[in-house]
């Protein structure tokens, strides 16, 4: 009997915090995502730069009211680290982010999104999960974007 293999995903910070604040819009269909791809059998990633997008967009006054105490942010991303994959950021993610920057345009706040497409590169991992999904649009070619809400 042949087996399924089933593309690795590299979740956005932007799922995680959905994730973590009930009273989000969006809080539902990011368990509901995370719970269903996980149940697939896809493994489920995250990279040490979305780690650090999370804790600074949680700890950002206005993310939250009030902001939940860094202890419990830092508790959270202990969470991650236990039930993700971690991607590390190295020399491979450097040299296919600078492949990306001389072959599809981004300055500014978008080299952020393009480190995480060259960690995705570096670690094989195809397919993103994010609610930002304009933000990937220029990497169409190179990845599989899933939106959190279709």
């Amino acid at each position: 009997m042949a087996t399924m293999v089933v593309d690795p995903i590299l979740v956005d910070t932007n799922v995680l915090i959905y994730h973590q604040i009930a009273r989000s819009p969006l809080h539902a269909p990011a368990r509901q995502q995370l719970g269903d791809l996980s149940a697939a059998g896809h493994a489920l990633w995250v990279s040490r730069q979305i780690l650090r997008e999370y804790l600074a967009a949680m700890s950002r006054p206005g993310t939250v009211t009030p902001p939940p105490p860094m202890t419990a942010l830092i508790a959270d991303v202990r969470t991650f680290q236990a039930r993700f994959f971690i991607a590390e950021d190295g020399p491979a993610v450097t040299i296919h982010l600078l492949s990306l920057l001389t072959s599809i345009p981004c300055a500014g706040k978008q080299i952020h999104d393009a480190n995480i497409v060259a960690t995705m590169l570096a670690h094989g991992i195809p397919r993103l999960l994010t609610h930002n999904v304009a933000d990937f649009s220029r990497f169409a070619g190179i990845i599989t974007v899933i939106p959190l809400v279709p």
